[in-house]
């Protein structure tokens, strides 16, 4: 099996839903430590644009939003699986649900602690590029009570499901204990101890713990360089697990599409439609410099239309 690679930041929780997803599975794999923020001159010829992270590498595929790559580890290895028996709809609507509906609560109450410390271009990055709102302290402080209203109500269901079980579906953990931990995780990791009672998370601590304890598997470093030339070397893998023909919407592989993140970080990624189903989408592109790639990304989250 060719390398694993991770393309991330240390501060992304995003990514690091991704090394604990790792850790789980007991994976090894290559860090590449990129720029919180573009530009990303070695990484954007990989994605075709798409400027979130992480973003996973193997080979000459690209995994872009952390709901593909957790499907991809699942399918590089099977188990410990991420969605156990019978989970995997509520697990996939689950995390997405929890992940859009916080983020921008999260952020408030982040930014309530530890505004003061963002960099100012970090915060005009996210308002011009990225999240298309004023993430400063000042900016969001109007809304700080309103924000913990809304991550307690959130924490309280949360605590109610996990009441008298390991995780959420039973004794295993699901892709959806992940994307509801690694918010906890921004907040917990950034946050003085008083969050805890601030938001009830005491009810939740020993789920939080044992999700922690997972690591994040071996780790070596890898240039930004290395991978790149990996990517360059590489022939994308056939696509085996979705049908040339199976895109709900009718597209066909071969036609010229365009796919878009719906909510921010709205750059398009242009390419031929590999194959598609309700889950997944994968195109092709050539760039001049990596050669012929595969990008891969969810359909929730993301629009595809033919260009």
């Amino acid at each position: 099996m060719q390398d694993i690679i991770l393309h991330h930041y240390e501060f992304s929780t995003f990514s690091e839903k991704v090394r604990t997803t790792l850790g789980f599975k007991q994976l090894a794999w290559r860090s590449v430590d990129i720029p919180g923020l573009p530009p990303r001159p070695w990484l954007t010829p990989l994605t075709g644009g798409y400027r979130r992270a992480p973003v996973l590498q193997v080979g000459a595929d690209i995994y872009c939003d952390t709901h593909v790559i957790l499907d991809a580890l699942d399918r590089l290895q099977v188990t410990p699986s991420l969605q156990p028996s019978g989970s995997a709809g509520l697990s996939r609507g689950l995390g997405f649900a929890w992940e859009r509906q916080m983020w921008i609560p999260t952020i408030g109450v982040l930014v309530h602690y530890i505004g003061e410390h963002i960099p100012p271009e970090f915060i005009k990055d996210r308002k011009e590029g990225y999240l298309g709102i004023d993430i400063s302290q000042a900016a969001m402080a109007p809304q700080f009570q309103e924000h913990v209203q809304f991550v307690r109500a959130q924490i309280a269901w949360l605590a109610q499901a996990l009441a008298g079980r390991r995780f959420l579906f039973g004794d295993a953990p699901s892709a959806a204990d992940l994307a509801c931990w690694q918010t906890i995780f921004l907040l917990r990791k950034n946050c003085p101890p008083d969050v805890d009672s601030l938001l009830g998370l005491a009810p939740i601590l020993a789920w939080y713990d044992r999700i922690l304890a997972f690591g994040h598997g071996q780790s070596t470093p890898m240039s930004q360089e290395e991978a790149f030339e990996v990517a360059c070397k590489a022939t994308p893998a056939s696509v085996t697990h979705l049908s040339p023909n199976g895109d709900p919407g009718g597209l066909q592989a071969g036609t010229a599409v365009r796919v878009t993140p719906d909510d921010n970080a709205r750059v398009p990624v242009t390419g031929t439609l590999v194959a598609a189903n309700a889950f997944e989408v994968v195109i092709h592109r050539r760039d001049e410099r990596a050669g012929d790639l595969h990008i891969h990304f969810p359909r929730l989250g993301y629009t595809l239309e033919a260009i």
